[in-house]
């Protein structure tokens, strides 16, 4: 084995992307993990939305979006 061989196998056990089989607990922590990210999006996206709601109409005419389209945008659901 070389030496980049030998550091992509640590590193890649390192982040959990080992070839050894997972016991339960490391695929229901990737699980719980992959969950929260994905919380964490749409939580990043409603927040997104929710800041062109409180946009002025001089902002909005900044970045090139409307009234009109803010405010459909800002009131779409966060998980769509």
């Amino acid at each position: 084995m070389n030496t980049i061989d030998a550091f992509h196998r640590d590193g890649a056990e390192l982040y959990g992307h080992s070839s050894v089989r997972r016991g339960f607990l490391g695929r229901l922590a990737l699980v719980l993990h992959s969950i929260a990210r994905q919380i964490g999006c749409m939580l990043e996206r409603r927040r997104g939305r929710l800041a062109l709601l409180e946009m002025t109409d001089e902002q909005l005419k900044d970045i090139g979006i409307s009234r009109c389209d803010a405010h459909r945008e800002g009131i779409r659901p966060f998980w769509d």
